[in-house]
């Protein structure tokens, strides 16, 4: 939406000889929205880098969010919407923040003198530039909001897939919750990862907090053994409840030489014996029994 050049001109001159009137004014309504959410400092702060960017808007002659010489004010508009994404405020109550505007213009225009009868055509013309700036926040604020959502859904991926080491040479990926797609390639790049920085030749991947097996989830598991192995590392899958391996034989899944073991517990003792820790164990507790 843009202004006719005379509109605009009118806006700027408002703008500029009423300058302290109209941010004072401005600040007092939006505060009054936000209940006290942000202080008076900071949303003059934001308020004052409003005005600037519609003064500087003008001074074109045409005032058009879409034009070169909105460029400051769209900065200004796009800023205060990732800042109040951030902050946790909803897109309403930022594009009020911009509509609140149009009650200080027109509570401005409403004491000033009309003797042209100019000023109702121009509150309209001012109204829907305003609107397309709260148009513009909602996007910019939507856009941000998408961005923060996919970093924490990421963040909560690799929290929820952690790999830990066990013993010397051994480490497990305890699984909680549904394995998907998304999930299974964070673990199978976590797991990777680890094995490469522990050198460990053995994996444990623990299933017990997985609630139901079936063939996808059971296709990742096997991916990942398969990617472990490649990088010369023996898996063995934990956490086989008696509902579980009733599932994985219903379905027809099978796991070939992939070792499997009821708990984690069970798991460990099989990888010690592999690696002939627990044999050692015992040749030592047998040599201070004699």
């Amino acid at each position: 939406m843009a202004l006719s050049a005379e509109a605009s001109g009118r806006l700027a001159d408002l703008l500029t000889e009423h300058a302290e009137q109209i941010m004072q004014r401005w600040t007092e309504v939006v505060a009054a929205s936000l209940r006290g959410r942000l202080s008076q400092a900071e949303l003059r702060s934001q308020v004052r880098d409003l005005h600037r960017g519609m003064v500087a808007a003008g001074e074109g002659g045409v005032i058009d969010l879409e034009s070169e010489q909105a460029t400051e004010l769209r900065a200004v508009l796009a800023e205060l919407s990732r800042g109040r994404a951030r902050q946790g405020f909803s897109a309403t109550e930022t594009a009020i923040s911009i509509y609140a505007l149009k009650d200080v213009l027109l509570e401005l225009l409403e004491s000033l003198p009309d003797d042209e009868g100019t000023h109702l055509r121009d509150f309209v013309a001012y109204s829907a530039l305003i609107d397309k700036m709260g148009l513009f926040t909602f996007e910019s604020y939507v856009r941000t909001r998408e961005s923060l959502i996919a970093d924490q859904a990421e963040q909560l991926l690799e929290l929820s897939t952690p790999v830990v080491k066990l013993w010397e040479g051994v480490v497990a990926v305890p699984l909680v919750g549904t394995l998907d797609s998304a999930r299974a390639q964070v673990v199978m790049e976590r797991l990777l990862q680890t094995l490469v920085d522990t050198s460990s030749p053995y994996a444990i991947i623990d299933i017990t907090g997985v609630p139901a097996v079936d063939t996808q989830v059971a296709q990742h598991i096997l991916k990942t053994v398969v990617a472990a192995r490649l990088m010369g590392a023996d898996c063995i899958i934990s956490g086989i409840r008696p509902q579980i391996a009733q599932t994985i034989v219903a379905l027809g899944i099978e796991f070939g030489d992939i070792a499997t073991k009821a708990t984690l517990a069970d798991a460990l003792r099989h990888v010690l014996r592999l690696s002939g820790v627990e044999t050692a164990l015992a040749n030592r507790r047998a040599r201070r029994e004699v």
